[in-house]
Parts: structure tokens; C-alpha cells; sequence
């Protein structure tokens, strides 16, 4: 009876010894992300976002917003996403670029129906990093404007699509009840 008992213990404090060795792996994941942002090698990387790709740019985000909860939960996100996940995320952010880019040389205007469609899958394809709302949605945009790696980004797509893109993140944001003039980081 005795042996039992020590045996049943002692499977016991193996789980538990299991159990905290994995919760060790997932804060070590974490921090790792808080650190370095996206949790796969630079081959990788250059791989999914493209020969564009800088990766001083997580460092430089970090920097900005390591204090936010966006940034926590930007690095929540991180620490469980694979090669394959980001592939999808650069994916789903390339197609809604070439999407902005067609409207822009359509002639879609700003506030029109399908320009406020196009800034809500923007901010849709934002909220995969963390949740952004409308207001921070304008706040990110005037990065597209003044930001010269990612005014580039949207330049190279179409000339001009930055500067377009703002005013249709504006546009829509009005729509939502956010003045532009004085949105914040929320």
C-alpha cells in the first residue's frame, strides 16, 4: 500500500513537472517575441514579407510601442505564429495592397461605399497583429504618409497610394464617428 501511494505521488509531481516545463517553453516563447517580435529565422522572414522586408522594423516598433497593450498582444500573436501563419497574414495584406492600388487607379474616391469597404479589410488585415480600432486605424495611416520604409511600401504598390490610402482611412473613420484630426492611439 505504501508503494502505491509513492508511486501514485510521484506520477503526480512528473505531470506537474511536465506541466511546468511547458508553461516554461510558452514564457521563454514569450519573451523571445517581446525581444525579437516575429519567432522565425531571417531567411524566413525575407521569405514570407519579400525582398522589401527590413527587419529593423520589429526592433523599431518595439521601441515605439513595447510599453502598449497592442504591442503584448502584438507579441502574444507572435510567439505562437509559424512560417506558414505569417505566409497567410503577408498574404492576406499583399492581396488587400493590390486591391487599394486597383481602386486608386479606378479613380475610387475617398468616403465612396467601396473605398470605406477597402479601409474596414485594412483594418481587418491591422487586427491580425493586434486589434485596431478606427481611431488607431488613422493613426497608423499617418505613418503611410510620413514613415519613408512604409510610405514605400504603399508607393511601390501605386505612386501615390500612401497619401490615397489615408485619406480613404480618414473618410471611413468620419464614417465611424472618429475625427481624424484628433484620433489617438487607444
Amino acid at each position: 500500500m505504501r508503494r502505491e501511494e509513492l508511486v501514485r505521488r510521484r506520477l503526480e509531481l512528473v505531470a506537474k513537472i511536465r506541466h511546468l516545463q511547458g508553461v516554461d517553453q510558452e514564457v521563454e516563447r514569450l519573451l523571445a517575441a517581446e525581444e525579437q517580435g516575429i519567432l522565425i529565422p531571417a531567411a524566413a522572414q525575407a521569405r514570407v514579407f519579400g525582398e522589401q522586408w527590413d527587419p529593423t522594423w520589429t526592433a523599431k516598433a518595439r521601441e515605439q510601442w513595447a510599453d502598449s497593450a497592442q504591442w503584448a498582444e502584438y507579441t502574444e500573436r507572435s510567439a505562437t505564429r509559424t512560417e506558414a501563419d505569417w505566409h497567410e497574414i503577408a498574404a492576406s495584406m499583399e492581396e488587400i495592397t493590390n486591391a487599394l492600388a486597383e481602386a486608386k487607379r479606378s479613380g475610387v474616391l475617398p468616403a465612396s461605399e467601396s473605398a470605406n469597404a477597402l479601409a474596414e479589410k485594412h483594418r481587418e488585415a491591422m487586427s491580425e497583429y493586434f486589434h485596431c480600432t478606427h481611431s488607431m486605424h488613422v493613426v497608423l495611416a499617418g505613418g503611410y504618409v510620413t514613415e519613408p520604409g512604409l510610405q514605400a511600401h504603399y508607393e511601390q504598390a501605386e505612386p501615390g497610394l500612401a497619401d490615397w490610402l489615408k485619406q480613404v482611412i480618414d473618410a471611413n473613420s468620419r464614417s465611424h464617428g472618429v475625427d481624424p484630426d484628433t484620433a489617438v492611439w487607444e
